[in-house]
């Protein structure tokens, strides 16, 4: 339902202009569709590589992505070009990408973040949200010249634009009233104010305009979990529908494909009953159960229409990928060089000669964030390292490995920076010395290494911080966000992910026992991702034990380590010797006897037995003497304890 009756009335004023356009809005959306080619598929498989970098006066406004993998991509035609957003050094920005070339190509730049772009029907403009001017906002690139237009100008978070077929209107969703809506702006008339498709105290987010310009479909919780809804531009009353309507998996990232004919969207589920990643519905057949493309949790279409790209979550890695809609891979699973915020795959061509503008992007090296400082101590041995205290932090052991303190102290005063608050003041572990003993199941824990920390879960009771499930192939990780200080949308962002409740496990409910929790309601406010911010400090989440959901311990959802490409045990020798991490093992005894067995007493020895006389007998007689033992006493000699390595 609409928020008011103006809001009604400018819904009917929407659906009015578009009727006196007698159609035009949707022929000129079918314009766009190309029309049926016979298409021989090139089988590619080309290996890009990182070109070393030289001290060139004049920087190439490309950059080079790790080792990509193209095969089956059309690249005779340039509509292979990929639009994402990539955060980098904790800001997002905007980048093409042609998988053909391998190449990224940088068309924002800033101490900001760009992000969930949109490219307008007729491919010249991508729309998208930006807080470069102190809050999030609509804006609009040209895409010839590079030129930046801002559409909203509100304190509000404005965010996810999505373009009307005609152009005339952007959809977009905003945080207003303590959770995130859909609103409508109108292009053309700069007078009217954004029309409120939806309200209430749901969360409805990610909207996408359906190329028939009737629907839009979005995100929303109000049945209590995050569903896939579609609202009907031709109706006033009981236009929204539940489209996926499920209680044990949350959908997010809806994308109509060109023609309007299906929708793709994630989905992640807390059973294993379903496959989590991409589905594609088909509208001609609203029946019929969405069909599952392939892994992944942010799916774009191709300009025809038969392919979908995709990030892919590794534990602490994206990787961008793309199938057909038979589940056929097209791009192997290409590494991103930071977290995703938004990816399109349009008809968009480039222009020839870079503008000014993307050159002066494509200049900005994003700087180190920090540098490692060696601290000198004495009566250290050689080849060995050693931790250090860390100054003004409460912790059990508040010190860290002297190679990870100084990137430690860099990620907390970012976090001072974003969030308004010392998050990073009281930690649950620090260092842990090996004499310490952590919880069960925890005997190798990155703690131990002097190169992991554990910020204190109590600020999830306090409402200071909350945790997004993840699971990644057969392991569970975690994502943590943390509440910004100032909520008038200077700091963070809304959560748009539902956070997981691992506290539901204790409502005496057996579903919820069995998952380790539930999802709960999308908290209001704005929110800075800790999870990504710290993996530009080179900080990974590590996974969950196995037994996680009946062991709040092996949760281990608070805890971040600096690796370095390291194993436990190469860790755990930069600080102690070899012969600290053997493990003594008694050896058992030959006999399962639980008890001490007694030293027998001596036999006296028997008397010599005279020999027979010559009398015949008919039988021999036996003797009864006891043969002599040769078997040495026992000792009460304790068991030889031998040393040997747990790797």
């Amino acid at each position: 339902m609409l928020s008011s009756h103006k809001s009604s009335a400018g819904l009917k004023s929407l659906l009015s202009s578009w009727k006196a356009r007698k159609g035009f809005h949707v022929l000129r959306w079918g314009l766009l569709v190309p029309g049926l080619l016979i298409i021989t598929i090139l089988a590619l498989t080309l290996a890009g590589c990182v070109k070393q970098t030289t001290d060139s006066p004049t920087p190439s406004p490309t950059v080079e992505t790790p080792t990509p993998t193209l095969s089956l991509m059309d690249s005779a035609k340039n509509n292979n070009v990929m639009i994402l957003s990539i955060e980098e050094n904790g800001d997002a920005h905007l980048f093409a990408y042609d998988p053909a070339k391998s190449k990224l190509t940088r068309l924002t730049s800033g101490n900001w973040s760009d992000i969930t772009p949109a490219l307008s029907p007729d491919g010249k403009f991508i729309a998208f949200a930006s807080n470069r001017s102190g809050h999030w906002d609509i804006y609009e690139l040209i895409i010839q010249t590079g030129e930046v237009k801002q559409l909203t100008n509100t304190p509000e978070y404005d965010s996810s634009p999505a373009w009307s077929p005609d152009m005339a209107w952007i959809a977009y969703e905003t945080y207003q009233n303590g959770n995130l809506d859909i609103a409508i702006l109108s292009l053309n008339d700069a007078s009217q104010k954004p029309i409120l498709l939806t309200s209430g105290s749901s969360s409805n987010h990610s909207p996408v305009w359906s190329p028939n310009g009737r629907e839009i479909a979005f995100v929303s919780d109000r049945s209590g979990n995050s569903d896939i809804w579609i609202a009907d531009l031709n109706k006033t009353d009981n236009r929204f529908t539940d489209l996926t309507n499920t209680t044990q998996t949350a959908e997010t990232h809806p994308a109509w494909s060109p023609d309007g004919s299906h929708l793709a969207w994630a989905a992640s589920s807390t059973t294993n009953l379903s496959n989590n990643g991409i589905y594609v519905w088909d509208e001609k057949n609203p029946d019929k159960a969405p069909v599952w493309v392939g892994d992944g949790n942010w799916p774009a279409w191709n300009p025809r229409g038969d392919a979908i790209v995709t990030s892919v979550d590794e534990p602490n890695q994206e990787m961008l990928t793309a199938y057909t809609l038979q589940g056929q891979p097209l791009l192997l699973p290409t590494p991103l060089p930071g977290h995703l915020d938004g990816l399109i795959w349009p008809s968009l061509t480039l222009p020839g000669q870079m503008p000014l503008a993307y050159q002066q992007a494509a200049e900005q090296t994003p700087p180190a964030l920090w540098e490692p400082l060696i601290t000198p101590i004495t009566g250290v041995p050689a080849q060995r390292w050693y931790v250090v205290p860390l100054p003004d932090v409460q912790a059990p052991y508040p010190e860290l490995h002297d190679l990870v303190k100084d990137s430690f102290e860099a990620l907390r005063q970012r976090v001072i920076q974003e969030t308004g608050w010392d998050a990073l003041a009281s930690l649950q572990n620090a260092y842990v010395p090996l004499t310490t003993a952590l919880d069960p199941g925890l005997g190798q824990d990155w703690l131990y290494t002097g190169r992991a920390f554990a910020i204190n879960s109590l600020m999830v009771n306090a409402g200071w911080m909350t945790v997004a499930r993840e699971d990644i192939g057969a392991q569970t990780y975690w994502r943590l966000y943390l509440r910004a200080q100032n909520q008038d949308g200077t700091q963070g962002a809304p959560i748009e992910d539902p956070p997981w409740d691992l506290n539901a496990r204790y409502e005496l409910d057996p579903v919820t026992y069995e998952a380790g929790g539930k999802y709960s309601s999308i908290p209001a406010g704005y929110w800075i991702d800790f999870t990504s911010l710290a993996a530009a400090y080179g900080w990974e989440r590590l996974p969950a034990l196995p037994n996680w959901r009946n062991y709040y311990a092996g949760a281990r959802f608070t805890e971040f380590a600096k690796t370095d490409g390291l194993d436990w045990n190469s860790a755990m020798l930069e600080l102690y010797p070899p012969e600290a991490l053997y493990t003594a093992t008694p050896v058992l005894p030959p006999t399962g006897t639980p008890t001490k067995t007694p030293i027998p007493s001596s036999t006296p020895a028997p008397t010599r037995t005279p020999y027979a006389t010559g009398t015949p007998t008919l039988s021999p007689t036996p003797s009864n003497t006891p043969t002599p033992s040769n078997t040495p006493l026992p000792t009460d000699t304790p068991p030889t304890i031998i040393p040997t390595f747990n790797p």
